[in-house]
């Protein structure tokens, strides 16, 4: 096989056996995959990156399937499925200490050439030890490196610290070429690929389509798509994508997905990987909308509820046949140890016939002293983990909303309509403790005017407006225009809110010295994979926060953008920022910009989209930067606000208001 240091994925007419580097049944070298990761840094061309991590995945799944799973974990950079919450643990000190014990060098001298390089990755490569062992230490194998990140991220206990010191100075003594940058960076949490889990899935069933596993070695077939012209070559990944996708959306815990991917195939996938109470969903989502005036169009003849939208945390609630519960986030992480309290409920707010469920719900802080809601930020007060009962101070109250698993029955693919049903038939409210979502059944526009009024006035963020019949199944992981959400904001004529990435921050003057007194924002272009710059912001952050955002966000300080973040004409700031965090951002309006690139040519073909008095709300701690407000998105926002003010022009003199909050 040819030399692992000259592996390269990203060749033209790649094949999966000839031009992999080692042979059938040998576990995988870490350093194609590290090979890999630097033809993927090189380009940025979404498309690019997906075909060249493919190649690699179909060598991988023809000559050795066993490591499939490792070869993904470590390309999403994740030590497992999100539910298992493991965690590195890995600062900065310590990934630098480990540094400096493995090649010699001065810990100082390491952390001015961080700083001054802004990527720790290419810092270890080039500071490779030139000690000799005694003895040439093994290639690192991807299923050995993926073993050792996990061994870091159980490890706990007063001595944990120098044990994850050692374990990560073996790895790094180990390394050879590219694989030092390619660790440190994934011990870091930050690959820098832009890519996102998207591509990796796209990159997957491509692969298990092109080569597709389980075959006599050699494989009858490397490339199952030769004699299709482009377009259609084009077309039958994309359906064979699909599959993986709503699969995933279903089931996203790849432990499960690839070992009955390797054994029954794509096309088999979905009958033998189902939705499992204790296993987290992707939870559906919801499209914004400026006025009931829309939701009616939207609807037209069809029978739709308005809920309350709750201003808490979504809470994925699963019954376990054996009894056991567990509760995730919209992340999917597991918060069942955040609540111990909803968990005891359980009994009393079940019938005895439920013996299996997944609920979809929103918890959310209460008084129960005077009976009322209260906001989000006390929820957020609350402890993360181990709670226990007794030392609980912010009672909370789950407002169940849909039932999206019954008894042994996936119910996503009924309608709303009998998925409420269920849900009430099936479960007891109790005043403060569990309760179903306030809602109503109307065409009328005064009564659902009322209706968001009283929402506001009931401690909500506005309402849900759901299709009830036709075209209500439950999109798993979608953000579906047969869910709306008509928030509080447009009575107060501020528009709707976006998650926005923080991609750089400006020095402040003033009463602001010695913090930022702005930052700069961006929104992701889902089909580049680029944050694309939208607005600087500098209100709505009181002392504290700004605070709390300098001291939070001096960690993320690079030298210089990303490869994947979009700047040009936008101010400078003084310092740019990893983009990994996300913010809550309203604003008064949606504008033509000729300086910012956000949905630039999607209105207008040389010109972004802008915030006209862009205001902080809050930080997203629940969003990743790849579920972001999308470009797309900004476009579809602003073109439908300036459908409302043509209308309200043109009808100005017979138009009801309450039509466009």
């Amino acid at each position: 096989p040819p030399d692992p240091t000259t592996y390269n994925p990203s060749k033209s007419g790649y094949h999966p056996v000839k031009d992999a580097c080692w042979k059938p049944g040998q576990r995988v070298p870490y350093l194609v995959v590290a090979r890999t990761f630097e033809k993927i840094e090189e380009v940025s061309a979404r498309l690019r990156m997906v075909e060249t991590l493919s190649n690699l995945l179909r060598s991988v799944a023809a000559l050795t399937p066993a490591d499939l799973l490792s070869v993904l974990y470590l390309s999403l950079n994740r030590l497992g499925p999100p539910q298992q919450g493991l965690e590195l643990g890995v600062g900065d000190g310590v990934l630098l200490k480990a540094v400096a014990q493995a090649t010699g060098r001065k810990l100082e001298a390491i952390r001015a050439e961080v700083a001054e390089r802004g990527d720790v990755g290419l810092v270890v490569e080039a500071s490779r030890s030139t000690q000799r062992t005694m003895l040439p230490l093994p290639a690192l194998t991807a299923a050995g490196v993926l073993s050792k990140l996990r061994d870091i991220a159980r490890l706990s206990g007063s001595a944990c610290m120098s044990k994850k010191i050692d374990i990560i100075k073996s790895l790094f003594v180990a390394c050879r070429h590219s694989e030092a940058r390619f660790i440190a960076r994934a011990l870091s949490g930050r690959l820098r690929l832009g890519l996102a889990e998207q591509s990796v899935l796209a990159a997957l069933s491509q692969a298990v389509t092109l080569t597709p596993p389980g075959q006599e070695f050699p494989p009858a077939v490397v490339d199952a798509g030769k004699g299709k012209s482009a377009e259609a070559r084009k077309a039958w990944l994309e359906e064979k994508g699909l599959v993986l996708k709503q699969t995933f959306c279903e089931v996203p815990d790849l432990d499960l997905i690839i070992p009955a991917l390797l054994e029954h195939g794509l096309d088999q996938l979905p009958q033998h990987c189902q939705l499992t109470p204790g296993v987290p969903l992707k939870p559906m989502l919801a499209h914004p909308t400026r006025g009931i005036r829309e939701v009616l169009k939207r609807f037209e003849e069809a029978a739709f509820t308005c809920e309350y939208k709750y201003d808490g945390q979504r809470a994925q609630i699963h019954v376990l046949a054996d009894g056991h519960v567990k509760i995730f986030s919209r992340n999917q992480e597991d918060n069942t140890g955040r609540y111990p309290d909803i968990i005891s409920r359980i009994p009393k707010i079940k019938r005895p016939s439920v013996v299996s469920c997944i609920l979809d719900s929103e918890a959310v802080a209460w008084d129960r002293a005077k009976k009322q809601i209260q906001p989000f930020q006390v929820l957020s007060t609350r402890k993360r983990k181990e709670v226990e009962e007794s030392d609980i101070q912010v009672q909370v109250c789950v407002y169940a909303f849909d039932l999206i698993y019954l008894n042994g029955q996936s119910l996503v693919r009924e309608p709303l309509s009998r998925r409420r049903q269920l849900l009430r038939e099936n479960f007891i409210e109790t005043e403060g403790e569990f309760v179903f979502a306030t809602s109503l059944d109307t065409e009328d526009t005064e009564q659902i005017a009322d209706f968001l009024e009283q929402s506001v006035k009931d401690s909500c963020e506005g309402l849900m407006v759901k299709s009830l019949d036709s075209d209500a199944t439950y999109e798993i992981a979608k953000r579906s225009h047969n869910w709306l959400k008509l928030k509080k904001d447009y009575l107060d004529g501020v528009g709707d809110t976006l998650d926005l990435v923080v991609i750089g921050a400006y020095l402040g003057r003033g009463k602001r010295a010695g913090r930022y007194g702005g930052f700069l924002l961006a929104a992701l272009d889902e089909d580049s994979e680029e944050f694309q710059a939208i607005c600087k912001l500098g209100t709505g952050f009181s002392d504290e926060e700004l605070e709390e955002h300098y001291q939070t966000l001096q960690a993320l300080v690079i030298p210089a953008p990303r490869s994947y973040v979009r700047a040009e004409g936008a101010e400078v700031p003084d310092h740019w920022l990893e983009p990994t965090t996300v913010w809550e951002v309203k604003c008064a309006d949606l504008s033509i910009s000729p300086i910012y690139p956000a949905a630039r040519g999607l209105v207008e073909s040389d010109k972004g989209i802008s915030l006209r008095f862009p205001r902080f709300v809050r930080v997203r701690e629940d969003k990743m930067p790849e579920e972001a407000t999308s470009s797309a998105r900004v476009a579809r926002l602003y073109k439908k606000q300036q459908q409302v003010q043509n209308q309200l022009d043109s009808n100005s003199s017979d138009s009801d208001p309450e039509d466009f909050y």
